[in-house]
């Protein structure tokens, strides 16, 4: 590994790693991962449950040290299931993007949370 940050490549290798000196590998089929990754995600959700309804929604400070674990945990299942399923995330995440971009362009949909399909709509000029 270099002496710089990690790329994606770099930590699927030390997740395939990690399993396989557990011998885990026979357990992490796309399926079964795509599920843990559900589970860690709602673990990770889990520890903002019943904050403030309104304004910031500041964290329980005795929550606070999980969320960096608990995130790992989502990447760590997320980096496990691309390994096993074949996926090149940084190109997926790339293409994803361009996706996006055409999608939402920024001219268009700058503060605003609405949907590809709900911004002409809502900006009232009839085609959507």
């Amino acid at each position: 590994m270099s002496g710089s940050d990690p790329t994606l490549r770099e930590l699927q290798a030390k997740v395939r790693a990690f399993s396989d000196a557990r011998d885990w590998a026979r357990f992490h089929s796309p399926r079964n991962l795509a599920m843990a990754l559900s589970v860690e995600a709602a673990e990770l959700l889990e520890l903002f449950l019943w904050s403030a309804d309104d304004g910031p929604q500041p964290l329980n400070p005795e929550r606070a040290p999980r969320v960096s674990e608990e995130a790992a945990d989502v990447l760590l299942c997320l980096l496990n299931l691309a390994e096993r399923a074949g996926i090149d995330l940084a190109a997926a995440l790339e293409a994803k993007l361009e996706g996006a971009a055409r999608k939402y362009p920024a001219d268009r949909v700058r503060g605003k949370a609405l949907k590809y399909d709900e911004y002409d709509e809502w900006e009232g000029d009839g085609s959507g």
